[in-house]
């Protein structure tokens, strides 16, 4: 199935490593020329040249999204090596584990700006860019189970998470009009290097019991989401929350209880 990827340009930010790096690679397997930007210069390098090996076009571009000038820098390096922008995805995020009660107003701000104003920063520029070349536009938002479930010691990150969804369909609102599309995919357990470590036997276990298909996600399964959401297939997709968490969220059951027995 094309989905009409071909020759458009795609920024992810976060890309140099787990769901981020993903993303970069399913979107250049679908034609797409992609732009790794990642707060650290040496991954995104490391997957735009995974990516030229493979016979695509990529660009690794250090930039901490979270700053104005990183963002304006990050777009005009994009539109200088491969001429326009027709896809966002906005991947970068932090998150900190701190009690509420003991959580600093500095580490408050530190996840605030770094998952949600981060989100407004890039969408912002990426829309401008949109609305000039006047051929509408994908932007997707990664969000989290956690903006719909809570996460203790999380406060920040879900407050976060809940605010891209909310701002992510406001901008849905203001852009349609230009035929941008705004939507948010919501990640279940998914591996990476990072949590990789986590998913022990008795996490496992616990986690199945709460996940009905029983599995916990590949990055590529999230990414796969994600790029059908940035696709032409999407077209008429907007203001959405896309839950890719094997049931997690919809699964309203007791584990190891049954009602009528």
């Amino acid at each position: 199935m094309d989905l009409g990827l071909t020759g458009k340009t795609a920024i992810v930010t976060g890309g140099g490593a787990g769901i981020g790096k993903a993303i970069c690679h399913v979107l250049a397997n679908e034609g797409a020329k992609v732009v790794v930007a990642d707060l650290h210069k040496e991954r995104a390098e490391s997957v735009a040249q995974e990516i030229s090996k493979q016979g695509a076009k990529a660009l690794g571009i250090a930039a901490d999204v979270s700053s104005t000038s990183d963002v304006d820098r990050m777009l005009k390096t994009t539109l200088k090596e491969l001429g326009s922008l027709e896809v966002l995805v906005n991947n970068a995020g932090i998150i900190l584990q701190a009690p509420t009660i003991d959580m600093t107003e500095s580490q408050w701000n530190k996840i605030l700006t770094n998952n949600l104003t981060s989100c407004f920063l890039c969408s912002q520029a990426a829309a401008r860019q949109m609305i000039t070349q006047g051929r509408g536009g994908r932007i997707v938002n990664i969000s989290s189970i956690h903006a719909a479930l809570s996460e203790p010691s999380a406060g920040a990150y879900t407050a976060a998470k809940g605010g891209m969804e909310a701002f992510s369909r406001t901008l849905a609102t203001e852009l349609a009009p230009h035929k941008i599309t705004v939507n948010c995919v919501r990640p279940g357990a998914t591996y990476t290097e990072l949590t990789l470590p986590m998913y022990t036997d008795v996490v496992k276990k616990a986690l199945f019991m709460r996940i009905p298909l029983k599995e916990i996600a590949d990055a590529a399964w999230i990414a796969d989401g994600v790029v059908f959401l940035a696709s032409d297939r999407a077209r008429y997709i907007t203001g959405q929350t896309l839950a890719i968490d094997g049931g997690y969220l919809m699964d309203g059951s007791l584990p190891g209880a049954e009602y009528w027995k």
